[in-house]
């Protein structure tokens, strides 16, 4: 996550660190100097898609196929130079990062919030200045770039590490992304993805040298450096009382630095003049209030060394393991086989939080873009939590032995969650005729009995198992959609005919169009639940990437992906067209052919949702924007004042919720008398 203001500092104080370079004449150079090896550049994709996301439309849910042109621009460009790229993701959240994470997230809740206060002012798109990056937007690349041919990993850790690693090792022209803990690690030059002009190849490399230059200390400094400014393993809190005592033997040499500034001017002053040795580091330990884990300053510098590299602040015995460190397997998966398999897929971006759930029993999800003001519809975490519950099982059954049920740890952002603590959520079986098959045999067997398992087993986890054989007539994309939107349509009781309708349009009249066409369609205003819908359905996709994993891949992951499902703008225009009352004829663009699919897809929702005692109502509401208040009158399953407290439609389907620790207090998880529906108690709001 980089170290506070050092990238600042070194743009604003230290110009000449920052080299204007072509990155075209560097690959020719390098071609030149190592005729065997072509040009690699590695790129940490996560500090990426925020740079790669242009298109004018960003609130809606996302412009998936203009987001994939734009992909398939940015590696041409680099192909044309003869400059092939590498792209790494980050597969975890490293618990030591936790907190940080945690900040973020609640952050970026009050950003998303302020975001939906000008849409329904407005009605329409905020400028850039307020631009939040479409939900999934990072897992979603992930499998673009895949399926655009690009080699694309999957770290088994924080990816700054692993991208630093495999430059160094593979002797990479250079790292691109914009983090700058690349300044840090002693390994190939650090590009800029900022300050990148595509057309051109001209961008900016941040020089470790000229840096250390300017501060009058070596590369050897810059670990210890980072770790006395505060880093993921050392807490700036501990180190306020250090960094007076520096400043006070090294004044402030500019009057307009800021503090900061002259905080690393005086940190860099300070380590210049002691010896780089392991008895100078002990000494350092000693002088910082370290509190009980005295190890930390030690563990900081042990995270920047590379496989392979020695430090004088570390004994020359200790080398950092830590890329190779993974066991083979885990109380949560015991099976060898399948935990390598697992691990394989994932590393490979094959399969998603598969290997999270069986190597440590902890996921996450980021914000969305939900509207904590609409109490009608749930948090996308709660919504999908029943599913995921139901694939946890899938997972972990053969890892369970009864004296000691497996939980999962899930750290999910929704309004009423101040992420204290994670969820401890228990796996349930899912309905799955005749037994739910064994990881063995969904992922290793052959043969048209085992694709029927797999296939049904899907279907259980989202309640459709009775559903297979129409689903099964349905085209790959088209049944991955109805799935989703019978299990939504069944969970959500404020969903309406008129969204359904919506939703419909949309995947039928996607079908044909061009990025160029749907770039060009213009909306006369933005309706801000139409946007919290396109999250919510954006996120249920991902639960059916998840569940097409854990299941053996009974659909092509290609065919789950949203760029064959879903445009943000065009959701919105058929949303905004449903819920005037408009004609299917016009809903659908006057084509004909299109009629019976539609009457098709929405009878498939429609009778699976009625078998779960779901009638889907009309509800049209017009151009007015409903606020929260009014929703709550309108829906007497919203009256209470807590965040989306809602009654789930399957038996048991919130069983085996729980929390890790004392419960706080003001969350309740009840249940009805024998006999009545259950009602889950979520928390109360927050004070705003």
């Amino acid at each position: 996550m980089g170290i506070k203001g050092l990238q600042g500092f070194v743009t604003n104080v230290c110009p000449d660190a920052c080299v204007r370079v072509n990155l075209k004449e560097l690959a020719e150079r390098h071609r030149a100097n190592h005729p065997d090896f072509p040009p690699v550049i590695v790129v940490d994709a996560m500090s990426c898609v925020r740079h790669w996301y242009t298109p004018e439309s960003w609130v809606c849910g996302g412009q998936w196929q203009e987001y994939l042109a734009n992909l398939e621009n940015f590696i041409e460009a680099f192909k044309a130079a003869g400059i092939k790229l590498v792209f790494y993701f980050d597969g975890v959240v490293e618990e030591k990062k936790r907190d940080e994470w945690i900040k973020r997230r609640v952050q970026n809740r009050k950003e998303i919030s302020r975001l939906f206060q000008f849409i329904k002012t407005h009605r329409k798109q905020p400028g850039r200045e307020m631009f939040v990056i479409p939900s999934a937007l990072p897992t979603f690349t992930r499998y673009a770039l895949k399926s655009l041919g690009q080699k694309t990993v999957c770290t088994l850790q924080e990816a700054d590490f692993e991208v630093a690693a495999y430059a160094l090792q593979h002797n990479c022209l250079g790292i691109l992304g914009q983090d700058s803990d690349y300044l840090i690690y002693d390994t190939s030059p650090y590009f800029s993805i900022e300050k990148l002009y595509l057309d051109r190849l001209v961008t900016v490399m941040y020089s470790r040298e000229d840096l250390c230059r300017a501060l009058g200390i070596t590369v050897t400094h810059l670990p210890l450096f980072a770790c006395l400014l505060g880093n993921d393993i050392v807490p700036e809190s501990l180190l306020e009382g250090f960094w007076h005592k520096c400043l006070a033997t090294c004044p402030p040499r500019n009057k307009s630095y800021s503090r900061r500034a002259n905080v690393l001017i005086a940190v860099a002053n300070y380590i210049s003049k002691i010896p780089c040795s392991y008895g100078s580091l002990k000494d350092l330990e000693k002088m910082l209030p370290l509190g009980s884990d005295k190890t930390l300053l030690y563990r900081g510098m042990e995270s920047y060394l590379l496989p392979g590299q020695q430090s004088p602040w570390i004994p020359h015995h200790v080398t950092n393991t830590q890329m190779f460190s993974s066991p083979q397997e885990t109380a949560m998966c015991p099976d060898k086989e399948i935990y390598q398999l697992a691990k394989e897929q994932h590393i490979q971006s094959e399969n998603y939080l598969v290997f999270n759930i069986l190597s440590n029993g902890v996921t996450e999800c980021s914000n969305s873009l939900e509207d904590d003001c609409d109490t009608e519809i749930p948090g996308q975490a709660l919504i999908f939590r029943p599913a995921r519950q139901h694939i946890y099982s899938v997972l972990l059954e053969s890892g369970k032995d009864g004296a000691h049920p497996l939980v999962v740890k899930e750290w999910f952002v929704y309004f009423g969650n101040p992420l204290h603590q994670p969820e401890l959520v228990q796996p349930i079986q899912p309905p799955v005729p005749g037994g739910t098959p064994s990881l063995k045999t969904l992922w290793f067997a052959k043969g048209p009995d085992v694709e029927k398992q797999r296939y049904s087993t899907f279907l259980a986890c989202f309640h459709l198992q009775d559903m297979m054989e129409e689903l099964q007539a349905v085209e790959g994309s088209l049944a991955g959609f109805c799935c989703l939107l019978a299990y939504l349509f069944a969970q959500v009781n404020s969903l309406s005919l008129e969204d359904l309708n919506a939703f419909v349009a949309l995947i039928l009249c996607l079908k044909g169009k061009a990025a160029a066409q749907l770039a060009g369609l213009q909306l006369a205003q933005v309706d801000s639940r139409a946007v919290h819908l396109g999250a919510v359905l954006i996120r249920g996709l991902t639960t059916l990437l998840f569940a097409n994993s854990a299941c053996g891949f009974p659909f092509r992951m290609e065919d789950l992906m949203p760029w064959k499902m879903f445009d943000g703008k065009l959701f919105q225009e058929k949303y905004q067209q449903s819920h005037r009352g408009c004609s299917l004829e016009e809903l659908l663009e006057g084509n004909e052919s299109l009629h019976a699919p539609f009457q098709n897809l929405k009878s498939l929702v429609c009778k699976a949702c009625k078998a779960k005692n779901r009638i889907i109502q009309s509800r049209r509401r017009g151009n007015g924007i409903i606020t929260g208040t009014q929703q709550r009158e309108l829906n007497p399953r919203f009256q209470q004042t807590h965040r989306t407290s809602f009654v789930p439609p399957y038996p048991n389907q919130m069983r085996g919720f729980t929390w890790r620790g004392p419960q706080p207090q003001g969350r309740e998880y009840r249940w009805g008398h024998p006999g009545r529906r259950r009602r889950f108690e979520l928390p109360p709001r927050w004070p705003r």
